[in-house]
């Protein structure tokens, strides 16, 4: 309840009346009543304050100085009646706070003491009091703010310059140093005594010397104001600093340059990393050889310069021969450091001029410029082939490897970039299917080939499983009684529109893919399956066998064993009568896998027949380990095209030979009854050729198979 409203009414009217808000509060600050002005330049109610004590209206940094100030005038109300200062204020409802003075005064009511506290709202006065300080006080601010912002330039010129990280120097017209600071000093490796009022001449790379000169001169002469550049930087421990300058100068009223302020960057390990990052990106990370990326780069640029200049360019490609064998006999690790002994070799024999590249795999590409004829290219691949007579040798493996070599030539008659490697792509092929270390120039008829070469095999794919491949069966004869005791299973195909394919066509195609696996496995099954079909007949108490031609993924397939082992079981084929023939150059790729594999088969009772024997290489010497079981004498002793008294040695060397290791010697090729006589003589075991009979379809096999019976 409000003090005054059990008063007479002069009292109130007095409060109300004051020009100034007025307050009435006891000992402890607690407010008993207050006029409407207050009120209102509190924007509280009357009712809200009644009750509260004052200090709510005071900003929370000045409360402790009021309850001083209210404690002292009520202990002696002489020390304070007035208090002006302009930092007083009143904190409003809202939070603002409003600039006031208050004046403090006593009242006795009813024996019951008050203090009148008059608070008055000085904001116009004090913006007044502010304008006339301003008016006065402005020369004196401008002179001191100009002497501050001097002052704070200068230090932060210091901090700039002194303490900044990058390198910065001072220099004049002549490239003389004024100033450096301590950053500068040490990516120079240099002090201030040694730097100051000289150039930068004496610690600049030799090659670089001249840089900063021209740029001196060209900020001078007015052609350019700012400018960055690169040059190198030599300390005196011989370290190149690789640095990154930005320059700017400095000019007078007539727009002279007075002096420059250059800010230098140590850019070493980024361009160090950016031209590892480079050459990453441009060079094979297992060889160091170019990639095909740079190679790409590289024969764009040759191509032009022929274009331009005349002359001849060559792309040399070359691939190794059965890389792929090296990698399922002995691994990736030992692949790996064949690709890289390849590729030290064959840098080795490259021209400065010219370009190496691993093209991928066990591809490498050569790129021959400056040439004056083909046979340069063919010199150059040559040497490349020559490169690889010394055998391989990686903890003790020893590795015979040979490559074959696609060669395409081009001039200034305007041959396009695209088509010169997939032109040399088919030279190689074309190597490759002329026998393993070839080299071949390409000509468009090998492009021409190539592609009916891809159709080819896309329709081998579909032969497969169309029912266009079939296996023909040849005749082994006993050349002492002449009976048939065996057939080997050869494949054909027929065409539906061209016809007979010769399996020295399609064969080849197919050893260069995954399809070889499904051929070998299709002339398998087929076999056994006829095999087994084959009885005793007459006085015979053994059925003739079959012989079947593994080529070399499949022999040295892992599966081989485990599918010989169920086509077997699936036609109740005795093991014994079946024969796996595999050539030399198959057998004496891996001979320690060979021994394996051939351990399998023996356990099996499968026989081994090693085919083409004489014409390969180090026969002799593996043949008592291998111990097959048959040696097939190559139809080039049987009916030599050339000196004939040197084949006929030969022949009965080899027979002999076989004879004396208990091998059975089969002689193919025969023709002639004189052939016929002359193995026979020779006790040759047992022979095939077209004296009896080319391969033929099986129910002919059978037919003869019959008749032999019957003599």
């Amino acid at each position: 309840m409000r003090y005054f409203e059990e008063q007479p009414v002069p009292a109130q009217h007095l409060l109300e009346a004051l020009s100034s808000g007025i307050a009435l509060i006891d000992d402890c600050g607690v407010i008993g009543d207050l006029n409407k002005r207050l009120a209102a330049m509190t924007g509280y109610e009357l009712e809200e304050l009644v009750g509260q004590n004052i200090q709510m209206l005071v900003p929370p940094l000045q409360r402790d100085m009021h309850v001083i100030t209210r404690r002292e005038y009520t202990q002696d109300p002489s020390t304070h009646q007035i208090l002006l200062d302009r930092d007083l204020t009143l904190l409003r409802r809202d939070g603002s706070e409003l600039s006031v003075d208050f004046s403090f005064s006593q009242l006795a009511l009813d024996d019951k003491s008050w203090v009148v506290v008059a608070i008055r709202d000085n904001t116009a006065q004090r913006a007044a009091e502010d304008a006339r300080i301003a008016a006065e006080g402005h020369t004196v601010e401008v002179e001191t703010a100009a002497a501050a912002a001097l002052a704070q330039s200068e230090q932060r010129f210091r901090l700039a310059f002194e303490g900044n990280m990058a390198p910065m120097v001072f220099s004049d017209q002549d490239g003389l140093f004024l100033a450096v600071n301590d950053a500068f000093c040490r990516m120079s490796g240099r002090t201030r005594e040694e730097l100051l009022g000289r150039d930068s001449k004496h610690f600049t790379y030799p090659e670089d010397i001249g840089i900063s000169e021209e740029v001196y001169r060209r900020i001078t002469s007015g052609e350019i104001d700012e400018v960055r550049y690169g040059k190198r930087f030599l300390q005196k421990n011989g370290r190149i600093v690789v640095a990154e300058v930005s320059m700017c100068s400095a000019r007078d009223e007539q727009g002279n340059a007075v002096y420059f302020v250059s800010s230098v960057r140590d850019i070493t390990e980024e361009r160090a990393l950016a031209a590892q990052l480079s050459y990453q990106a441009l060079h094979d990370p297992l060889t160091g050889l170019a990639n095909r990326a740079l190679f790409d780069d590289r024969l764009v640029q040759a191509h032009a310069r022929v274009l331009r200049q005349g002359g001849l360019g060559a792309v040399l490609l070359l691939d190794l021969d059965d890389f792929k064998g090296v990698n399922d006999a002995y691994g990736h690790l030992i692949g790996d450091q064949l690709l890289v002994t390849l590729a030290n070799r064959f840098e080795e024999v490259t021209r400065s001029s010219d370009t190496l590249c691993r093209f991928g795999g066990d591809e490498f590409l050569y790129l021959a410029e400056g040439l004056t004829s083909p046979l340069e290219a063919q010199q150059i691949a040559e040497r490349l082939l020559g490169t690889l007579t010394e055998p391989f040798v990686f903890d003790r493996v020893r590795l015979q490897q040979r490559a074959s070599v696609g060669i395409v030539v081009w001039d200034d008659t305007g041959t396009d970039i695209i088509e010169l490697v997939q032109n040399a792509d088919a030279a190689m092929y074309e190597a490759k299917r002329q026998g393993h270390g070839n080299i071949v120039h390409f000509t468009p008829n090998i492009r021409h080939e190539a592609a009916s070469r891809f159709s080819l095999v896309q329709e081998l794919h579909l032969a497969v499983t169309s029912g266009e491949l079939l296996m023909h069966y040849q005749p082994i004869i006993d050349l002492s009684t002449t009976e048939v005791v065996g057939f080997e299973a050869l494949m054909r195909w027929k065409h539906p529109e061209r016809g007979w394919v010769p399996p020295d066509v399609f064969i080849p195609l197919a050893e260069q893919s995954d399809l070889i696996l499904e051929l070998g496995a299709f002339a398998l099954r087929e076999a056994v399956a006829a095999a087994s079909s084959w009885k005793p007949r007459g006085g015979r108490t053994s059925s003739p066998y079959v012989t079947v031609n593994l080529s070399a993924r499949q022999f040295h397939d892992p599966g081989l064993v485990a599918m010989i082992r169920k086509e077997l079981d699936r036609n109740g084929l005795e093991p014994e009568r079946l024969i796996l023939e595999v050539t030399e150059g198959v057998a004496l790729v891996d001979i320690a896998e060979t021994m394996n594999v051939m351990e399998q088969l023996n356990r099996l009772n499968i026989g081994v027949a090693l085919d083409d024997f004489g014409t390969g290489y180090s026969s002799l010497s593996y043949l008592a380990a291998l111990n097959p079981k048959i040696v097939k004498i190559d139809q080039s002793f049987v009916r030599p095209k050339h000196d004939k008294e040197r084949s006929d040695t030969l022949l009965e060397a080899i027979v002999t030979l076989g004879n004396k290791l208990n091998m059975i010697v089969l002689a193919e090729g025969i023709e002639t009854s004189a052939q016929l006589d002359r193995l026979h003589n020779l006790d040759c075991d047992l022979g095939q050729g077209f004296l009896w009979s080319p391969a033929v379809p099986i129910e002919e096999a059978t037919t003869m198979l019959r008749r032999s019976s019957d003599v």
